[in-house]
């Protein structure tokens, strides 16, 4: 019985979930993929699409920037075309985002089943907007894929399991996919003159950070009184900040444009240490075996921190300064997140929830 599926991405992490998911899916369904446009800059979106071949958006809603508000509803006003147009058997969110938000709440609306990739993750931080995303979207959903076990509990303490199901991280199936073409084209470490394990990669683009002048100085002033070398790329919001509050980096923080998924690999993999707010990044260093510090005050990947892979700092300059250095890390990674077998996982699972009655055509 072959599906038609209506497959939704917007922002980085789900252009990086998009190759391995589709590959999968249309070995025996029909995937029509709508971009929302979230990510518009090239750099945050195009690249990503190249790089992967990530077969080309079937729809692309150009939603672009805005408050949370006008996003969102532009985002649920032109998804609704979409699914009226295309009238799909699922509609497959993923993560966080406002894209997932939005898109899961048309689908529902309409009385398309919903399925969402990594359900179940919590930070439990009820002020943020990716937290609110999560929870609503998670009881919108029809369907429940999960990265962790942690989050199947969760679910489970939420009263939500007949539709739960373990699967692993997608972006781990991206990750191993990824690594040798990564190897074979990037050449930001020679672009960037730095030698593997002699610099720090830095990330920051999450509005608790970019939307508190303190939060964000805070982090700059200490990277700045670091005696090391750090390779920061800037996300646009976080350079708009910047700009505004008139802060500088000084000379041993690198500061480049943002960077395709190849490069960023590369940087990863061969940095000595990780700083970052991102879910994404936080994984990716696990998977790479890279030491990781959290610039936030939790995480919905808690798994990593209690393994000792990942050090929650937030913006505390003493914090961060003293982790900067680590010990030597723990000697195991246990397979927490998987084995880079997710999208088949969840391809296996929309199967059986049709076969089997849990959905119908």
């Amino acid at each position: 019985m072959q599906l038609k599926i209506v497959s939704v991405v917007g922002a980085r992490p789900e252009f990086v979930q998009a190759q391995p998911l589709s590959r999968a899916l249309r070995m025996r369904h029909q995937e029509v993929l709508v971009h929302t446009g979230q990510h518009y800059d090239r750099r945050m979106s195009e690249t990503f699409f190249d790089e992967l071949a990530i077969p080309a958006p079937d729809w692309n809603l150009e939603v672009g920037s805005g408050s949370h508000a006008r996003q969102t509803a532009a985002m649920l006003e032109r998804f609704e075309d979409v699914v009226l147009a295309e009238r799909p058997d699922l509609v497959i969110v993923r993560g966080d985002t406002n894209s997932t938000l939005a898109c899961a709440l048309a689908a529902k609306k309409l009385a398309i089943p919903v399925a969402h990739v990594e359900a179940g993750e919590r930070s439990y931080a009820s002020d943020q907007p990716e937290e609110i995303n999560r929870v609503v979207v998670d009881h919108l959903s029809t369907l429940h894929y999960c990265v962790s076990r942690r989050a199947v509990e969760r679910l489970a303490a939420e009263g939500l399991t007949k539709s739960v199901q373990w699967v692993g991280d997608v972006m781990l199936d991206a990750l191993l996919q990824a690594r040798p073409l990564a190897k074979a084209r990037s050449r930001v470490l020679e672009t960037l003159s730095v030698a593997p394990g002699q610099y720090a990669l830095v990330t920051v683009h999450r509005a608790e950070n970019t939307g508190d002048p303190r939060r964000l100085e805070a982090i700059v002033n200490t990277l700045n009184q670091l005696n090391d070398r750090i390779v920061f790329p800037v996300h646009p919001r976080t350079r708009h900040t910047l700009d505004e509050l008139g802060i500088s980096l000084a000379s041993h923080v690198t500061a480049i444009e943002p960077v395709g998924y190849l490069d960023m690999l590369m940087l990863e993999q061969h940095a000595r240490l990780i700083a970052t707010d991102s879910g994404g990044v936080q994984r990716e260093a696990y998977y790479l075996g890279i030491p990781c510090l959290t610039l936030r005050d939790e995480t919905e990947w808690v798994e990593t921190v209690e393994v000792g892979w990942n050090q929650l700092v937030g913006t505390d300059p003493e914090l961060i300064a003293g982790h900067w250095w680590p010990a030597a890390m723990p000697a195991a990674r246990p397979p927490i997140y998987g084995d880079g077998r997710a999208a088949e996982n969840i391809v296996d699972g929309i199967d059986t929830a049709f076969s089997t009655g849990l959905l119908r055509r």
